[in-house]
């Protein structure tokens, strides 16, 4: 049974009949309001057994703790991923949840108004919610509060003029282009090496996020064709985050690994080998590539 926040006590006496826990007339309100108990009765999903008196119903709402869902957010995804978990859960509108991450009235209430996207601010994490939580604002708003957390216990003090959108864009990255934990910071160093050399982070994920219409394969037109994230087109960082990184994500992006690699590539096993060289390099990607001529870059 739930009972919806702001539920006034005599549309709850009627909440309550239709479960089969009350009479339904007003007596439960009336005896809600002698005892002190109208404004103590929680919102949320209860599970309440049957035959209970009036009195002893009452008791359990006051004390009795909503059901809680958990709802687990992977780490990786984009932001209208995530919409649409929640809207499939029943907890939000999965559109309206992409408006509001971009709405900048909105984001200036939360606290990030200097930024156009919440894209990178989602923090992926397992959720407990009970029914009383609606809509994509309290949504939003609990995921950029439990990223402000995670934030505040890195530390963070990046090395040289790195911003924290800087640190959050390179995460973003790091996450997407591998889920091995001991391979993130190792990853994270290859792109600060690259960066440091004015060479192009040529990072696959940052293309397919400026892709509209990406079906699964990544081709050599794909690397060509540039956009505001094609990091094989454009010098240095992408124009925003490509996903919403996990906290090892986040500690990998600010201690990069000390590392003279400047390149990787996969082994088709989810790992990566890295390589020092572009002739290092060109031998890994023979030996691990070489069925997929139509991929033919770094990540």
């Amino acid at each position: 049974m739930t009972i919806a926040r702001g539920t006034p006590l005599r549309e709850m006496s009627k909440v309550l009949a239709g479960a089969g826990l009350v009479e339904e007339d007003i007596r439960f309100a009336v005896l809600a309001r002698l005892l002190g108990y109208s404004g103590r009765i929680r919102a949320g999903e209860f599970e309440l057994a049957t035959g209970m008196t009036p009195l002893q119903l009452l008791r359990q709402l006051v004390a009795a703790r909503p059901i809680q869902h958990a709802v687990t957010i992977p780490e990786g995804l984009r932001l209208d991923e995530i919409g649409r978990i929640f809207a499939q859960g029943g907890w939000c509108d999965a559109e309206q949840f992409r408006q509001l991450t971009h709405d900048k009235a909105f984001l200036a209430a939360i606290g990030f108004g200097e930024l156009d996207s919440l894209e990178g601010y989602l923090f992926p994490d397992t959720y407990y919610l009970t029914r009383d939580v609606q809509g994509a604002e309290e949504l939003i708003t609990m995921m950029t509060r439990r990223f402000r957390e995670v934030w505040t216990q890195l530390s963070p003090s990046p090395a040289g003029n790195a911003s924290r959108h800087d640190v959050v864009i390179l995460a973003s990255i790091v996450e997407k282009e591998t889920g091995r934990g001991e391979e993130r910071a190792v990853i994270a160093g290859v792109f600060a090496n690259r960066l440091k050399r004015g060479m192009r982070l040529q990072s696959d994920p940052t293309v397919i996020y400026g892709i509209d219409d990406y079906t699964g394969n990544i081709t050599r037109k794909h690397l060509q064709t540039p956009s505001r994230y094609n990091t094989y087109t454009l010098a240095g960082m992408p124009a925003g985050p490509i996903s919403n990184p996990g906290r090892s994500a986040l500690e990998a992006a600010l201690h990069p690994a000390a590392t003279d690699y400047l390149y990787f590539v996969g082994r088709n096993d989810g790992t990566h080998q890295f390589s020092r060289t572009l002739e290092e390099h060109s031998r890994a990607v023979l030996k691990y590539q070489r069925k997929k001529p139509e991929k033919n870059g770094k990540g």
